[in-house]
Order: C-alpha cells, then sequence, then structure tokens
C-alpha cells in the first residue's frame, strides 16, 4: 500500500515526550520539537491492525515469546541485513540502555575502563560512569564535514588502558555514519589484539540509505561474533519506542548465558504483550514501510541540506549515511555552547538536542530529528533562517 508521510497526527493532549514535553524540558514555548529521536509517522498498518486485534482481546496477561517472534527476527537480518543467525542466539532486554548496563555489569569489575568515540550518544557516558567503571575516550576525527575513525588514537588508547569493553555504535549517533566492512574488521582486529569485548549498538541498523550497507559487527568473522554483543530493537524502525522491545544477538554460548543470567536477576526478562504482537508483524510485514520511510527522510535530509546551503550558511549539516538525525554544525553563528542553546530555543523557537551532551567534541553543534511531516521541517527551518537573519542585522 501507499504511505502517506505527510499526513497530520495529532499528538497533542496524549503522553508522548517528544511534542507534549518539549516546552517544559526546553524552558520555552511554542516550541516545534525536532529532539527526542522517535518519528512523527504513523506506524506500518499491519502493525497497527495487530495491535487492535490483540488489545481486542481484552486480555493483557503474562506473555511469551512464541516461535513466530524468532522466526520473524531472523528473517529479517537475513532479509535486509544478509546475516543469518540461530534463534538461539537472541536474548531479550527492555532496551538497549538496559542491555547496555547488563554488559557493563557483567563483562567488566568496578574499575575496570571501557572505551566510547565521541561524539556519542550521551547513555553510552552514564552507563559507563555511574556503575563505577572508568571511561576512556578515543574522539572521532572530524575534517571537510565527515567522521572518521582516528585508528592510531584508538588501538593507543586501548593498549594503555587495557579497556575490557569497548562500546561501539553504528550506524553513529548522532554523526551518521555507517561504517564500512573495512573500517569494522580494523576496529575488530585491534579488539581482538587487546583481548577486548566488542558491544556494538545497532539500533539504527534499519535506517541506512544506498548505497551504503550496515554490516553487523558479529557478522565479520568467527572470531568477531565469539567476542561480540549485538544490540537491536524495531523501536527506531518501525517507531515504537514506548513499547520496549530490544532484542540482543550474541552468537557465543559462554557470553550469551552471563548475559541472560544479568537480565534474569535484574527481573528485565519479562516481554511487554504488545511488544511481541508489534514486532512479529513490524518485522514479517513492514518493508514496505520502512522503504517508503526511508525515501521520505532521506528527501527531507536533502531539502534541510539544500535549504541551509542558500539561506543559512552558517550552519553547515552533515551528509548521514544512516539514521534520521542531521547533525548541523552551527560553529559559524560564533556562538558559545549556552549562547547556542538559548539562540535555538529563545530565538529560533526549534527543540534541537545540544551538541555538547554528547562530548565535549559537540561543542558548538546541533541534532536535528528529520523524521517529521515536510511541513514541520519547512517551519523549523524557517524559523531558525529567520532568527539567523535577525542576528545578522
Amino acid at each position: 500500500m501507499k504511505y502517506d508521510f505527510d499526513e497530520y497526527v495529532d499528538r497533542s493532549g496524549g503522553d508522548g515526550i517528544k511534542w507534549e514535553r518539549a516546552d517544559a524540558v526546553f524552558g520555552g514555548d511554542d516550541l516545534i520539537p525536532l529532539w527526542v529521536a522517535d518519528m512523527d509517522f504513523r506506524g506500518p498498518q499491519p502493525v497497527v491492525d495487530a495491535l487492535k486485534r490483540r488489545a481486542e482481546q481484552g486480555i493483557y496477561g503474562y506473555t511469551w515469546r512464541p516461535d513466530s517472534l524468532f522466526e520473524a527476527i531472523c528473517g529479517w537480518l537475513e532479509r535486509r541485513h544478509r546475516w543469518k543467525i540461530d534463534k538461539e542466539w537472541i536474548c531479550w532486554s527492555p532496551g538497549v540502555i538496559p542491555a547496555l548496563i547488563a554488559c557493563v555489569e557483567t563483562f567488566t569489575q568496578p574499575g575496570d575502563r571501557i572505551l566510547i568515540q565521541p561524539p556519542v550518544y550521551p547513555p553510552f557516558f552514564k552507563v559507563v560512569k555511574e556503575h563505577g567503571r572508568e571511561l576512556v575516550q578515543s574522539p572521532l576525527r572530524y575534517a571537510n564535514g565527515r567522521y572518521e575513525i582516528d585508528f592510531d588514537d584508538f588501538a593507543d588508547k586501548l593498549k594503555q588502558s587495557g579497556a575490557k569493553l569497548f562500546i561501539l555504535c553504528n550506524p553513529h549517533n548522532p554523526v551518521g555514519r555507517v561504517w564500512t566492512r573495512s573500517e569494522l574488521e580494523r576496529l575488530e582486529a585491534i579488539c581482538a589484539e587487546h583481548g577486548t569485548i566488542i558491544v556494538s549498538d545497532e539500533i539504527h541498523a534499519d535506517l541506512v540509505y544506498e548505497p551504503n550497507r550496515h554490516i553487523p559487527f558479529a557478522a565479520l568473522s568467527e572470531r568477531a561474533a565469539s567476542r561480540t554483543v549485538v544490540c537491536l530493537a524495531p523501536s527506531k524502525t518501525f517507531n515504537m519506542a514506548g513499547l520496549q522491545a530490544a532484542y540482543i544477538v550474541i552468537p557465543d554460548k559462554a557470553l550469551r548465558e552471563s548475559f541472560n543470567k544479568a537480565i534474569v536477576d535484574a527481573h528485565h526478562s519479562s516481554s511487554n504483550v504488545f511488544a511481541v504482537t508489534a514486532s512479529r508483524s513490524a518485522y514479517s510485514e513492514g518493508d514496505e514501510w520502512l522503504d517508503q520511510c526511508l525515501a521520505y527522510i532521506r528527501a527531507n535530509i536533502d531539502y534541510a541540506r539544500s535549504f541551509l546551503a542558500e539561506h543559512v550558511p552558517e550552519i553547515m549539516p552533515a551528509d548521514p549515511e544512516g539514521t534520521y538525525l542531521l547533525w548541523l554544525d552551527c560553529r559559524g553563528l560564533g556562538l558559545g555552547a549556552e549562547e547556542l542553546k538559548k539562540f535555538m530555543i529563545r530565538e529560533a523557537k526549534v527543540a534541537l538536542n545540544e551538541g555538547i551532551s554528547f562530548g565535549e567534541e559537540g561543542t558548538g553543534f546541533m541534532r536535528m530529528n528529520t523524521a517529521c511531516r515536510r511541513a514541520t521541517l519547512e517551519e523549523a527551518l524557517r524559523r531558525i533562517a529567520g532568527a539567523v537573519r535577525a542576528r545578522r542585522a
């Protein structure tokens, strides 16, 4: 069927964080919310229909995960990512962040070091620091509007720190890189040399634009599979973050059993009745919706980049290879981090994520969520352009 991503869906009066809480969180009024990473689009119709049928039963008791759910996930990974897995490799978590916490607590001890690559998703910092581990940072290298891995620094940091765990973000949030096979293989070789376990957050795996292709880290080789935990979910792909439906793929039996014990001990192993229904339907019948959604978002990204180049050259957006997040280099505005935040809220009247929240390397940047109606994006960009013109004057 043909989906209408320009359809207006009234999210006011509900309990969604993105729209209902934007003014309160940012301390503004009448803000256009392009911050928290969920979409403004209705999900695939088969998912909506499946949830309606399940809801109409009227009983929402304890729920198990049927074989059909495992089969849907395995089919999706093979169909979309050419990754054939055994269903026994699949573990469960209410979300990727609880899974990261389980990995930190299972595969490291208090005082151990864990490596990340900023600017990166803010919870990466928290799951390390809040659980008594030491943070090691190997920043991405930014040149000519594109981020690269500094492999020399990465290898030096692992060698010097003896980091037990490396948390990878692929596709990368917020910079939008989709790491190539050769880049991933170099990371894997360095980690193997130092005995480092890889936890790969691949929650945006399905949101990749041609000709780029997502490569699951554990699919690189048998050696990579023996040292890797891959975190996945339908939440970003199908706009169902509120259902808390992550799954974790761990090919190695010993790592898998240790992870599962941590999840069970934390009482995080139960199923959400609607998550089971929605995930199974999405992975079985969601291809058509996703293909159309990706085309729409890519067009939004192209529009935003073109608009900013013409009207606000002080702001230079990255060209994301994946995700629906646009990383904006706002340093041309000449504003400090706090000034930039206030400018966007008070003068432009848009709610964006502060770049500095992704690490010091994000100072002077902002993250924009483009998974919205074109009309919403156009209005937000007009507001930014108008605020910049007023500042120029």
